[in-house]
């Protein structure tokens, strides 16, 4: 993976990625003290709230926005997407009512999703080679999970130190250095030909070939797992942290590290995970691991009702769960390269991306606004759904003997021996 490194453009690339991600790590915990600080122990609804327009920012704005930013120069999109979170990060500290939260969210939401997809349409680009861009997907991959770690250890550190609103300016000094990593960058032109295609009509021939195709139904079910073990996480830490457990500040960033430790350690060695079970068993384990982590999270929180204690409990719960979370979603887009075309693979990419958030539309506000009315409740409705997804996900791959095509050098070297 580090071999893609030596394309200097690429380097510079990765590097604002990086930067940018480890700044929107640091927002996600401020934001999480920033909502208990305006809402108390009703903080989950506030973030559910929140990260339910970030949900619809993503899937129903970033289309609009695209096909209006498709012809414009890939340099000045990323740059002004930069720039518009970095204006947003430095106005959240003086944020006194939880509905400028929600419109805050909106527009940073909105540039995130302006951001992305143009930074992806220019790795192909950058790195022509099939197994060069392979390896900038895992490096990727890697550094999403590396920020699931680091953020919130470094803000674990920092707020030993600093008050939680001065988290925000690190936000801006990573949107800021991810602008001008960009700014030094020689991009090359985008190697996709102007669209002839809306996102609309994509999505729906993408949504068609998941309908089709008995692998990729497999993976909406683990879709909805992920999002249902997910939600409890982002939305509900802080009401763990500071409400059930009264905690500080620093005891929310050491609580979503932990969910970042387990999805870290899964993801160092998947390789030899999936060589052994292949995707379709990894992705199932991973499914009923989620499943297992949300029993334990309803464990906890009806245990601490009565006793008081169990934050540890609940660390090792998040690893759980950070580590189902990386058995399902690391390995899965093996299930769609196999399952496309190099004709098709852009529309069944935008399909998984619209489907996979859009089943947080329904968790975020079950784990955010359940949750404000009784935790339980909420952990026990997302156990509900989480079971009943990885169940029906583990029987249909069982009862359709589902093989990717990664899975057949395996599976011959088995026969052999």
């Amino acid at each position: 993976m580090i071999h893609v490194l030596r394309n200097v453009t690429y380097a510079k690339l990765f590097a604002a990625q990086v930067v940018a991600l480890l700044g929107t790590g640091l927002l996600t915990v401020a934001l999480g003290l920033l909502a208990f600080d305006l809402a108390g122990d009703a903080a989950g609804s506030v973030l559910g709230t929140a990260l339910t327009i970030k949900m619809v920012a993503y899937v129903g704005v970033a289309p609009l926005i695209a096909a209006v930013v498709d012809r414009l120069p890939e340099k000045a999109v990323l740059v002004t997407a930069d720039l518009v979170r970095l204006a947003i990060a430095l106005t959240l500290p003086f944020v006194t009512e939880t509905w400028q939260i929600y419109v805050l969210v909106f527009v940073l939401q909105s540039a995130s999703a302006t951001f992305t997809p143009a930074f992806q349409s220019l790795i192909p680009a950058v790195l022509p080679e099939p197994r060069d861009y392979t390896r900038a997907l895992s490096l990727s991959r890697l550094a999403y999970d590396l920020e699931s770690l680091l953020s919130p250890t470094i803000a674990a550190v920092l707020l030993t130190v600093i008050s939680y609103n001065n988290l925000f300016v690190g936000t801006a000094l990573g949107f800021t250095l991810s602008a001008t990593l960009v700014l030094a960058s020689r991009l090359p032109p985008s190697s996709e030909e102007p669209g002839t295609l809306t996102f609309w009509q994509r999505l729906r021939i993408g949504v068609k070939v998941f309908a089709r195709t008995k692998t990729l139904r497999f993976l909406l079910l683990t879709n909805v797992v992920v999002a249902a073990g997910t939600a409890m996480v982002l939305v509900n830490s802080v009401v763990y942290a500071k409400g059930l457990f009264g905690l500080d500040d620093a005891a929310l960033a050491i609580t979503l590290a932990c969910y970042g430790v387990g999805s870290l350690v899964v993801a160092l060695n998947i390789p030899w995970i999936v060589d052994r079970l292949g995707v379709v068993r990894t992705m199932t384990a991973g499914a009923a691991l989620i499943a297992l982590g949300l029993v334990a999270a309803v464990v906890v929180t009806v245990a601490d009702t009565t006793s008081g204690t169990g934050w540890g409990w609940l660390l090792a719960t998040w690893v759980a769960l950070g580590m189902g979370t990386s058995l399902v979603n690391t390995p899965s887009p093996r299930l769609l390269a196999d399952a496309s075309t190099p004709q098709n693979r852009n529309l069944v990419y935008t399909a998984q991306f619209a489907l996979s958030h859009a089943c947080f539309l329904i968790t975020y506000p079950i784990a955010g606004w359940l949750g404000a009315i009784s935790l339980t409740a909420a952990a026990a409705v997302l156990l509900g759904i989480a079971v009943l997804t990885a169940a029906a996900a583990g029987g249909y791959a069982a009862v359709q003997r589902l093989r990717t095509l990664s899975d057949e050098p395996a599976a011959g070297a088995v026969a052999r021996r």
